[in-house]
Order: structure tokens, then sequence, then C-alpha cells
């Protein structure tokens, strides 16, 4: 029984750390290389679980040795995984992914077995999934086909659930897709595109929260280590950063945010206060390497919280 369905990408990740990105023609040494699981709609699953939430992940993976680790990986997180197509027609999907000094990084996905996923079956899967009053939310990103991310907001909607929409990456939406979303989430980046302007300063940020709640029920936008802004009809706010003593990586920190944010609402926490566990969340991931193996567990975000309430 899952309070959550995550539909959306799984990705194996080919981490390296460089000292630079490479200029075009030029040939640069990294550092280290390693592999991780990965994907938006995977890494997302994986932080919600971690938080106590049951969730059921819908998606697909091709007949390689990385689409079984995909499915292993996710039902040791005690995801249901019974939902995830094995195709033959593409390999799983993968990340390339380069982490400079500071943490910052830069990724290049190649989304394979991930467009494969078909709108007609990520309704059946959804429909499967939904016991009852079980579910809760339904969270989708911008990995997939833009047909299914639709089909999953509607599958959602019909079933009365609460339909999170990640546009990451940023590709163009129906506008009743955007409409439905409760929260639509996007970064700095991705508000620029449905706002027509620069998010240069936290009041711009607030307004860019307002503006895209106009077109959604909700808005979030995560700004990185400032935090996160929200917005929603009659209210909206700015969430402050937490200090990081030092920043490893930031690869899915993102993703860790989003599944804290679901993760809250099967708990029934308002907007405000589920941004703010997702920036708690964020802030320990981003001081490990990796996406998933960086997600904290609840007794982990309970501590910083602790924490932070004596420093006070």
């Amino acid at each position: 029984m899952a309070n959550v369905i995550v539909v959306g990408s799984a990705n194996q990740d080919y981490v390296m750390t460089t000292d630079a990105l490479p200029a075009a023609g030029e040939t640069l040494l990294a550092r280290t290389f390693q592999k991780f699981p990965g994907g938006k709609g995977a890494n997302q699953a994986v932080a919600c679980a971690r938080l106590g939430a049951q969730v059921g992940f819908v998606g697909a993976v091709g007949d390689d040795d990385d689409g079984a680790l995909m499915i292993r990986e996710l039902r040791s997180e005690g995801i249901d995984t019974s939902e995830i197509e094995i195709t033959t027609s593409e390999r799983t999907g993968m990340a390339m992914v380069s982490v400079l000094p500071e943490g910052e990084n830069a990724i290049t996905v190649v989304p394979g077995a991930n467009f494969t996923l078909a709108p007609e079956r990520v309704a059946r899967a959804v429909e499967r999934l939904i016991t009852d009053d079980s579910v809760v939310v339904v969270v989708v990103q911008g990995e997939i086909p833009v047909e299914s991310i639709a089909a999953s907001v509607v599958a959602a909607s019909k079933a009365g659930a609460r339909a999170v929409v990640n546009l990451a990456p940023f590709v163009e939406l129906p506008a009743e897709t955007l409409q439905a979303a409760d929260p639509l989430i996007v970064n700095e980046v991705e508000a620029a595109f449905l706002t027509g302007y620069v998010i240069d300063s936290s009041a711009r940020a607030q307004e860019a929260a307002e503006d895209i709640a106009r077109q959604a029920k909700s808005a979030v936008i995560t700004l990185g280590a400032a935090g996160a802004s929200w917005a929603v009809a009659g209210a909206s706010g700015i969430v402050p950063g937490l200090p990081v003593a030092e920043v490893v990586d930031t690869t899915g920190a993102g993703d860790a945010f989003i599944g804290a944010i679901a993760a809250m609402f099967t708990e029934g926490r308002e907007l405000e206060s589920a941004v703010r566990v997702g920036v708690e969340v964020g802030a320990l991931a981003v001081a490990r390497v990796g996406a998933q193996a960086s997600y904290p567990l609840r007794e982990e975000v309970r501590q910083l919280a602790g924490s932070r309430q004596r420093v006070k």
C-alpha cells in the first residue's frame, strides 16, 4: 500500500570529480569516478521513503545490468517496484555527472528507457497502485515524455490525490497540467522560463513564486544555498537556506528536497512547513557524495532540527 506514487525516471549516474569542465575540443583528466543509482524519479522516491512514507514507483528500465541494479536498489529502500517496466527496446537511462571542487555539478542525461514510458501505461499503473484512500500524493518530473507527465496528473486528479509536478528539466506542459500542480516545483532557471524574468534576489524569488502560483494551485522555487520561495493563494514567503560546513556534492539535492515535501504532505503538513523540512533535507544531502546515497533518514532530520532549536 503506497501513500506516495512517484512516476518518473531511473538512471545510472556516472559521476566524475574534476577540477574544471572541458572547453570545446579540450581533454581533461578527472580525479575520481563512481557509479550511483539516480534519475530524478528514483531519487525522489528514495528520499521520500527514507523519511517514512510508503512509496510506489512507476517507470521503465532497460533489460540490462543497470536496470536490474535500479530495481534492486529501490526494493532495498522498501519501495514498491511492481510497476517498473523492463524494456528490450532501449537501455536504462544514464546521467553523466561532473562534480566541481566547490560541489556544484554539470549533468547530461541520456533518457533511454525512460522515454518509453507511455501515457496509457502510466494511467493504468497509477490506478493499480491506488488502494482506497491510501494515496495522498502523486509526484512526477520532466525526465519522461510530456504526454506521460500529463497522464500522471490526470490520474492523480481522478483519484483525489495531490499532484506534485517538478518541471525539471523544463518542458512545455499543457495549461491544464500546470493548473493541477500542487505545488509546481522549479529551480531559478526553470522559474525564469515560466515568468520571463531572471530570479536575482530573494524578493524577486518570492514574486516569481507568486506569479507561478497563478498558473498552478501552488508553487515552490528552489534557490540552492539560499533556500526556497513558496506561494499559495493568499500567502507566500521565503524559507532561508541552512549553513553547511562543507558542500561536497550537490547532485540530487533538489530531488531530496522534493521527496521530503511529498513525505511531509502525507503527514498533513502545510506547504510552508513541508518546504522547511525540504530545506533541512537538502542541507544534509549536499554534505555527502552522490544522489540517493546522500539522502538522510528521518532521525537525522530530527537531530538537525533539534540542534537548530538548541542554537536558537
